[in-house]
């Protein structure tokens, strides 16, 4: 009940003109950050701390948290509209968000990701008010050892968006892997595999990869057509039909809570629970096989994933002092900035500011909504720009994400070089999504399992021992199981040994 008289008083304050304009401001800030193809929601918010140096503590947390959820959302736009995800969390949507647009449902597919990034937004608030405390204390609980065992089923989840070329996937994912050892070596700190370039000690960046498989793929395979066409789209019925609605209603509901379970754990960043959403969609669907092609309950899954994430994430942040992602780490230092110290104690000291930030991520959320729902038909008209121009915005947005981060030319040419690798694996039939994922998950895997084995003196025993590792790992056998004793599926894997 205190709780409740807190977040009452909260959104008393919420709701005064002035930090209400704070939030509308943040929510359109952060939807053109995440329009921005690279810029994405840590960037964005970094750059744009300055603003909020005049501002009072909690009006300066309130537009930079609202910058983080706008732009959580904004890449959906470019995402389904020109197939170039905004930010690292859009990439899931462009699966089936693009292919809805090419076949003039773009309308829909943005609608649908308004109201999921809405609901999962607000249900991720509601559970934080509810339930902050005992589940922050769960996920503190999480060590190396469980870190491992979710990376690893996270990884062998994704072997389902292969669909039937299983072997295919596990390579991307292998392939995946080699890519996320270059750089420098988490335990002893000496370059491997970078063959004496100082911009890969820090590792491949991942933006300008995926600008490369994603955005100048996309050109390469447009060029090669040679189509100068525009893609139509219908402005009045932009609103999903009645049957969108019902097949997206359980994917908003699973994605809701996938992102808000997967929000609280620090580290594991916003990519995973949209692909980890979207493959559970898949596998619960009883018509698998329309998704890639323009499957409704694709782009509602992953959206609502990510916005639930993008909510919950704030509990580790606000009830442990944790930041649990590189976004929510530049908000910490914004809290730091103002004299605040997120955690526990910020809740005794502070209990006005904490409670007037949680009820503004319902104000936010709303805005998002108010904001975005009706100007759908208003971002489908991009879709009306002949598609030689919108080749050529898109490769300058590109460039433009690619050098942007670390004003740095290799990230260009990285970029273009897996453009060229992403044009060549479309040719082939090979999917992307494994290697994306694994490329983020990779150094996260070898980390947690390096310190694993130091708790261990080198025995693997450790993961008998600890029942939520042991759980995790249950999941990959039980999947790769399933997909082994499918029928036809070592006649499957010879065809594409034979081919």
């Amino acid at each position: 009940m205190e709780a409740f008289h807190h977040l009452l008083a909260g959104f008393a304050a919420a709701l005064t003109v002035k930090y209400l304009l704070f939030a509308f401001a943040g929510c359109v800030l952060g939807t053109l950050i995440g329009v921005l193809p690279g810029l994405g929601p840590a960037a964005g918010t970094a750059i744009l701390i300055p603003l909020t140096f005049s501002l009072d503590p909690t009006g300066a947390i309130i537009m930079l948290s609202a910058i983080y959820y706008g732009a959580m959302y904004g890449g959906t736009i470019t995402s389904v509209l020109i197939n170039v995800p905004g930010e690292a969390a859009s990439v899931v949507t462009c699966i089936d968000g693009y292919q809805m647009a090419l076949q003039g449902r773009a309308g829909s597919a943005l609608a649908i990701a308004a109201i999921g990034s809405f609901v999962g937004g607000t249900l991720a608030t509601v559970a934080l008010v509810l339930v902050a405390t005992p589940l922050a204390t769960l996920a503190l609980k999480f060590g190396p050892v469980e870190f491992f065992a979710l990376m690893v089923a996270g990884l062998c989840l994704v072997v389902g968006l292969a669909g039937k070329n299983m072997l295919a996937a596990l390579l991307m994912t292998v392939i995946g892997l080699l890519f996320a050892m270059i750089g420098l070596d988490p335990v002893r700190g000496a370059p491997r595999f970078t063959f004496g370039i100082e911009e890969l000690y820090d590792g491949i960046g991942f933006v300008p990869v995926v600008m490369g498989l994603f955005g100048v793929a996309e050109l390469l395979i447009a060029a090669e057509k040679r189509q100068a066409r525009m893609i139509q789209a219908d402005l009045k019925n932009w609103m999903p039909t009645k049957e969108e609605r019902r097949a997206s209603a359980g994917a908003i509901g699973r994605g809701s809570a996938i992102g808000f379970v997967l929000g609280l754990i620090p580290g594991v960043g916003a990519i995973v629970p949209t692909f980890m959403a979207y493959v559970i969609e898949k596998r619960v669907s009883k018509t698998p096989e329309r998704f890639g092609k323009g499957a409704i309950e694709g782009v509602a899954s992953a959206e609502t994933a990510n916005n639930a994430y993008a909510n919950a994430a704030m509990v580790p942040l606000l009830a442990l002092g944790i930041p649990s992602s590189p976004t929510i780490a530049v908000l910490m230092g914004a809290f730091i900035i103002n004299g605040l110290t997120p955690g526990p104690f910020l809740f005794q000291e502070r209990p006005e500011l904490v409670w007037t930030v949680i009820a503004s991520f319902f104000v936010g959320n709303a805005l998002l909504l108010i904001l975005n729902l009706p100007l759908v038909g208003l971002w489908a008209k991009l879709l009306k720009i002949p598609f030689s121009y919108l080749c050529t915005g898109v490769l300058i947005f590109c460039v433009i994400g690619a050098y942007g981060l670390k004003q740095s030319l290799f990230d260009v040419w990285v970029m273009l070089g897996f453009g060229i690798i992403g044009y060549l694996l479309r040719k082939l039939d090979f999917p992307i999504a494994p290697a994306i994922l694994a490329l983020i998950l990779g150094p996260m895997m070898e980390r947690s399992l390096r310190t694993t084995l130091e708790m261990s003196g080198g025995s693997f025993a450790i993961f008998l021992d600890r029942p939520v590792a042991l759980a995790l790992l249950t999941v990959p056998v039980i999947v790769l199981g399933a997909l082994l004793l499918r029928p036809g599926t070592f006649s499957k894997l010879r065809e594409t040994d034979t081919d």
